[in-house]
Formats: structure tokens, sequence, C-alpha cells
């Protein structure tokens, strides 16, 4: 079969030929039909300092995908051959105390698809049963495949109640703008989705109708004042990984409002703890999905007629894979799809 591999320690990937995965008894194998491009995998082919220390070549990458089910193992149960299908990344142990207790999502033990083995940049990829989820008809093969992502976004929007809540969320790529739509969905009052891309806060306003802002052209503090907001937001989605935009957002919350962290520095923050306990604000790092409550709650958002599909702005055969992470590394999509 045909997969996109990180052969050694170097910039890009090669399209190659490779072995269909074999099927354990637990195990689904699937046809993929659809991948999303994450940031991970941007970080692997431009093999930063993350990536090296992070990854063993020879391996697939891809770990946002949806497709059908080709085979199954002998015990799997439930699942049949033809379904459609998604599946969360991250697959966990049984036996830490996180796990025991159905805390999924913190088991330490997690192995990450497309990072710790072969992932979905590939024809077929092979999981365990316990990971696979079924698709609805109403979410379609593209929307299917960003569900992972999608899922980020909803555990990080949905960490605090956000109806009628005035919300401020730094980091304007998939994430963040698909969290100002979550945000909106459930009933917030006001969103504003802060960003120095100014591409990407145009993109963010087909998506959904939150206030955007440039802050390097207009103070968080002097657009809450356009927008009647006087003393501050209530829930913060941190998306950037930006020390500059966190330290803004701490500056512009109410006391004892809530954040949620989910932007990855490149370099470690330096911040003033002081200002966060004088504020008595309430900050909780979001990794992942709660699995799998997070894909009960998203799949049922889309179901209740949440739009996110102008988030996905680029869709290529899997053959023009270099032409897809061109773009992305040059800042120019939002979410880019390769079709199988």
């Amino acid at each position: 079969m045909k997969a996109l591999v990180k052969e050694k320690a170097e910039i890009g990937l090669h399209l190659k030929d490779v072995e269909v995965p074999q099927v354990g008894g637990n195990d689904v194998l699937i046809k993929v039909k659809s991948t999303a491009i994450c940031g991970t995998d941007l970080h692997i082919w431009n093999w930063d300092s993350w990536a090296s220390k992070a990854i063993k070549p020879p391996l697939t990458l891809g770990h946002e995908f949806m497709g059908t089910i080709h085979t199954v193992g002998e015990n799997v149960d439930g699942l049949k051959v033809g379904a459609r299908v998604s599946v969360e990344s991250h697959i966990v142990g049984n036996r830490s105390r996180n796990s025991r207790a159905g805390r999924l999502h913190l088991d330490p033990d997690t192995v990450n698809l497309g990072v710790d083995r072969n992932g979905a940049f590939a024809e077929f990829v092979c999981v365990p049963q316990s990971n696979v989820v079924p698709l609805p008809d109403a979410v379609n093969d593209s929307i299917g495949s960003i569900l992972d992502p999608f899922g980020n976004a909803v555990h990080a929007s949905l960490s605090f109640d956000l109806a009628g809540e005035d919300v401020l969320i730094t980091g304007a790529g998939p994430i963040g703008i698909m969290s100002a739509a979550i945000a909106l969905h459930v009933g917030a009052r006001n969103v504003l989705l802060t960003d120095i891309n100014d591409e990407r806060l145009k993109l963010a306003k087909k998506v959904c109708s939150t206030e955007v802002l440039n802050p390097t052209k207009l103070s968080i503090k002097e657009k809450m004042k356009e927008m009647g907001l006087k003393e501050g937001f209530d829930v913060g989605l941190e998306m950037s990984g930006s020390e500059v935009a966190l330290k803004d957002m701490i500056q512009n919350m109410i006391m004892g409002g809530n954040i949620a962290l989910l932007g990855l520095p490149s370099t470690p923050i330096n911040l003033d703890i002081s200002e966060i306990i004088f504020k008595a604000l309430n900050i909780k790092a979001i990794y992942g999905r709660e699995i799998f409550e997070t894909w009960y709650k998203g799949l049922a958002l889309l179901q209740s007629g949440l739009d996110i599909k102008n988030v996905i702005t680029h869709e290529f055969h899997y053959s023009d894979f270099k032409k897809a992470f061109d773009l992305l590394n040059q800042g120019k999509a939002g979410k880019v799809i390769l079709k199988w």
C-alpha cells in the first residue's frame, strides 16, 4: 500500500510502498478515505527540535482521518465491514490509576497514532476496536477527518459554562476558529478571537460571526471598550502558545475568571504567577479529548446545526502532499485535507 513516511532525520516525507498492517483479534483495519494535516505533522515534516526528540523514523504519519472498515479481528463485536468511521488517535492502556478510574485521556501510558506508532497517512491503518467511532450520515467525509482537532476545541470550549459569558480566544488557527464557533453556538454573549495573522482572522469570519482582533493594531482593552465590556472576559481559551498572548489574556480577565490552555509554547514562558493568584483565576490545561465524552458532545453539536465546514480551505489527492505542506508552512491555509 502507499503511505507517507518519515524515513529519516530530515525535512519532508516520502511516498512509499509499505506492507498492509496485520490485524489482531481485537483490531480493526480501516480503508482510509480522508486525512487532515495537523500541526504535529507539520512539526515532523519540518523536523524541528521537538520532532527530533519525539519521533523515531521510519514512521508513517497521520492521526486525523476517517475511512471505512475493511477487516475486523475475530474478537471484534458491533463493528461491521463497510461502516464509515473516525478514530480516537490516543490509544490508552488499562493499568494506570486514571485509566482504571475511567479517565482515559489522562492515562500516562497513552500511545499516539502517527507519532508513537504508524498512522493514517496511508491507504490502510490498523487500530484497536475500542478507538473506533462510527460516523453519523450527517457528518461528511471531510468533516469526519477533522473530528480529532474539533474534539480538542470541544474539550477546551466546554470545560467551562459559556452560556451568557464573554469569551476571549487567543490564536486563530483551526482549533481557535472552531472554538469560537462552538462558543457562539452554545450561547456565549460575546466572543473575541485574536491573532497577528490577518488571513486567519478573515477565515474566522467565514466560519462564524465572532469578533476578531489583530492586537498589533488595536489593544484588547481598546476592543473591550468598543464591545461595551467593563470588567473583563469571563472565559479565556488560549490556543496560540504565545507568551505575549497569554499575558494579554490574563490582564484582560475578570476576577475569578476561567482559562483553558491548549496552545503549546515553542519555548518556556516567563509568567508572573502572582497576577494569576491576585485575580483568583482558574486555569485548566487541555490535553487531547475526554475519551469518549468529547466525541459524543462534538457529534451532537454538529448534528444540532454547528457548521465548521469553512475551516477546511484546501483538499488534495495524497500524491500532492508536498503542495499541501507548503501551503501550511506559508500560513496560507486553514485545515488541509488529503484524499486517499
